[in-house]
């Protein structure tokens, strides 16, 4: 409901966001019991940092187990990066697109293109992180599990900080979503002015994931989990790959 300031000011929207503190993840914990302690409700959406789902997976890597290829080596000299993180970023991609200065634009096995194939070394003497092997179904099952355990329809975004093209600085972005829309098509709305919209598409769980990275933060907050009320979102439901340009619309490669 809109509520009226004065001088013409109106409050028409309001979404909240509470960023959660859960137990340190170790690797096979249950994410979803540990988040359904707190009161959720019908059309919450839970963001997640990815690093927190891919241990609850148990989705890591022993550097000490890695077997190091010669185009690895060759790229660590260069990059003055460790090879055994270097042949990791390799493993986990489709394609590397450029070489940047001490890291990596690769496409990922997912088709994400980003850095270092997304491999997380935070944190971790020995253990590197890569991305949750498949983002949606993780937050599928995180959703589905929430279901069952509070009988609430809630949608699941999983997190990851990511650089942008042209931009300084990482971002929240959405790797992985169920239960909720990804790319919002307003084609065919009408503007202020009554004008039709003729290409606009937004990358609402991009958003809401950016929104959430600010409340986790980027350091020793210790927050990866964000619960967001009242976003002022369509119910259609998507998925990550939504979000995914395909490579022949992709005028920057």
């Amino acid at each position: 409901m809109s509520k009226i300031i004065e001088n013409g000011v109106v409050e028409k929207r309001k979404m909240e966001l509470i960023g959660l503190e859960i137990p340190l993840i170790k690797g096979g914990e249950d994410l979803a019991e540990i988040i359904a302690e707190y009161p959720l409700e019908n059309n919450d959406i839970i963001v997640i940092a990815e690093t927190v789902v891919a241990k609850s997976e148990n989705n890591v890597v022993n550097k000490k187990d890695v077997v190091v290829s010669e185009i690895a080596k060759e790229i660590a000299k260069k990059l003055e990066k460790d090879p055994e993180v270097v042949q990791i970023i390799l493993n986990e991609a489709n394609e590397v697109v450029k070489l940047g200065d001490k890291f990596i634009i690769t496409e990922t096995k997912h088709g994400f293109v980003c850095a270092n194939s997304g491999v997380d070394e935070s944190n971790s003497k020995d253990l590197v992180k890569p991305l949750p092997q498949n983002p949606d179904l993780s937050a599928e099952k995180i959703m589905e599990r929430i279901k069952e355990l509070k009988d609430v329809d809630v949608g699941v975004i999983i997190n990851d900080s990511m650089g942008r093209p042209f931009r300084n600085g990482s971002c929240g972005v959405a790797i992985g979503v169920s239960g909720v829309c990804a790319l919002w098509d307003r084609k065919g709305e009408k503007d202020l002015f009554g004008r039709e919209l003729k290409t606009t598409e937004v990358g609402i769980a991009d958003e809401l994931a950016a929104a959430a990275s600010v409340v986790m933060g980027q350091s020793n907050e210790g927050i990866p989990v964000v619960i967001i009320k009242n976003a002022p979102i369509p119910l259609q439901k998507g998925t990550g790959k939504d979000l995914i340009r395909k490579k022949e619309f992709d005028v920057f490669r």
